[in-house]
């Protein structure tokens, strides 16, 4: 990262910030009338607006400069021949070999990973064919007509913002729920919605020793044990690891295990065996959909020039806004119910892919990473946060997502749906001036005891404005699209962790804080003593004790 911030196109980018602090997005449009044509791109089918992002050509132009001076279609070629790019575990980084269409191999090591992929997921669509037709049944023989997922982290987040993304497409005759928390709330009440007859638990988990799905699942098997008996879980388990030896001694039926491999990350991996429980909501052809979509994707980041590249776009831009206009946030608007967890997934898969203060070299960065993302759909929001954002006085870049045509027709709906994302976005851009809140209010026609009291109300109405947007249209909400954006944000992701040079496919924070964990449950369950603790851990533990006894 020193070699970036210390090159010639981020001081002129730090130069350039200084004068765009001035500058009013209103007076930009007012200034280029063709605006939205000049900072906007269509490709593949979908729409993104950054026409009220704080940029201007020269902008643009030295941000598109850092993609070479940080050598990313070099680190692209070595993501895409199965270089051990995620560097401080030593493994190949390949997604997108999950969702390849076409005949050419990818191989790691030297081998060839497509035919196992085609392998999983031929064995994903024979199981779902069974599940959907009636074939695989219970312990009692009733078919299944309930499937729980228990996975956390990214074997949950992924496939339950899809299956939420997608429920227009639902099976009929079949629920697909998630259980991830520790807290025994989030499977409790799941169960209780639960009969065991006709009920599958798929436990996702890639080395079976995760803690927080590994104690869901054994509450799970003990719920069903006591239903149905020992020999019942063989018919109402299935396995996502790989961990074949712990699978079985779980009592799964190796046969009952779908496998993926150590070159897909956890929040990189709904497209995997991981995706199995979306395949059982919408079935395994819309899966294949979704696959298809995120293919078209990879073919657009791998082969359009940065200037027309959509993930290089939106990884500059926060480039710009993060590490020049001093953004500490970022907040994801979709302007739709049915990507409501987007916002979480996201989170995920940007905040511990780049959430790091560290380079590929263990040198400190000299520039913030990865911005805090948080979110809600419209427009809920606005009658929550919207308030901070307009007049709260920081800068806040904000991501709007919609889509053209509604996946739920009801009429009168979503076009006041779309006014409101759109109102938004210009409000935020546009602001209001003192003297445009005192029109507003009529001040200058008004008797003078109104005139007074509309004066005293003109500075509340007034709006900074210049807060910077850009907004994504997709045409509706398919399968595919759904493919084409997630596959557009792993890329986004990839392209920062090129740009500020970081390992964007580890997470050893998290890793801690499981150690740590470790270390303090015998402590709280009262089988080792409270030793070398802090203070406050100390004095939390005792508090807990104490009361319990």
């Amino acid at each position: 990262m020193t070699t970036l911030t210390s090159s010639g196109v981020w001081a002129a980018l730090q130069a350039l910030a200084r004068t765009e602090r001035d500058i009013q997005l209103r007076e930009r449009f007012v200034s280029d009338t063709a605006r939205f044509a000049h900072f906007s791109l269509q490709e593949e089918g979908l729409l993104l607006d950054y026409s009220k992002q704080r940029v201007s050509t020269e902008v643009m132009d030295a941000l598109r400069a850092l993609w070479q001076v940080a050598h990313v279609p070099r680190q692209i070629a070595a993501m895409w021949s199965g270089e051990p790019i995620n560097h401080t575990e030593g493994r190949a980084v390949l997604h997108i070999a999950l969702r390849h269409q076409g005949e050419a191999a990818i191989r790691v090591a030297g081998q060839d990973v497509m035919p196992d992929v085609r392998r999983v997921l031929a064995k994903m669509r024979s199981f779902c064919a069974d599940v959907h037709g009636g074939h695989w049944r219970g312990a009692t023989g009733q078919a299944i007509r309930r499937v729980v997922n228990i996975g956390i982290g990214g074997s949950d987040l992924g496939p339950r913002m899809a299956a939420q993304a997608l429920s227009a497409f639902r099976q009929t005759g079949i629920e697909v729920e998630f259980v991830a928390n520790l807290d025994a709330a989030d499977l409790a009440t799941v169960l209780a919605r639960c009969t065991p007859d006709d009920t599958l638990f798929i436990i996702a988990s890639k080395t079976f020793t995760t803690q927080e799905t590994m104690q869901n699942a054994h509450s799970a098997r003990q719920w069903l044990v006591a239903a149905l008996g020992e020999a019942a879980v063989a018919r109402h388990f299935v396995a996502v690891s790989t961990n074949h030896a712990a699978v079985s001694a779980f009592g799964i039926n190796p046969d009952n295990t779908f496998e993926f491999w150590d070159w897909v990350g956890g929040r990189f991996s709904l497209w995997s065996a991981i995706g199995l429980p979306l395949a059982l909501a919408v079935g395994m052809d819309h899966f294949e959909q979704l696959l298809a979509g995120a293919y078209a994707m990879d073919q657009h980041f791998f082969s359009a020039p940065v200037e027309r590249n959509l993930p290089a776009t939106l990884a500059l831009l926060e480039v710009w806004n993060t590490n020049f206009l001093g953004a500490q946030s970022r907040a994801l608007l979709p302007y739709s119910q049915s990507l409501g967890l987007l916002p979480r997934y996201l989170q995920q898969l940007e905040m511990e892919s780049n959430g790091k203060q560290v380079d590929r070299a263990g040198n400190a960065l000299q520039c913030d990473s990865s911005p805090v993302l948080w979110g809600e759909p419209g427009t809920n929001g606005q009658h929550a946060f919207y308030q901070q954002i307009h007049q709260g006085g920081r800068v806040i870049p904000c991501e709007f997502l919609a889509v053209i045509e509604p996946d739920y027709a009801l009429p009168g709906h979503h076009e006041k749906l779309l006014a409101h994302c759109f109102a938004q976005s210009e409000a935020l851009m546009r602001g209001k001036t003192l003297a445009e809140a005192q029109a507003e209010l009529g001040i200058a026609v008004s008797p003078a005891p109104t005139c007074e009291k509309a004066g005293s109300l003109a500075p509340y109405k007034v709006f900074p404005g210049n807060q910077p947007s850009t907004t994504l249209l997709l045409p509706k909400l398919t399968p595919y699209t759904l493919g084409q954006l997630l596959a557009l944000y792993e890329h986004k992701v990839f392209v920062l962790g090129a740009l500020w040079n970081i390992n964007s496919f580890d997470q050893w924070g998290v890793e801690y804080g499981k150690q740590l964990a470790s270390r303090l449950l015998p402590i709280l369950e009262g089988r080792t003593p409270a030793e070398g603790l802090d203070s406050s851990t100390a004095g939390l533990i005792a508090a807990v004790q104490s009361i319990r006894v």
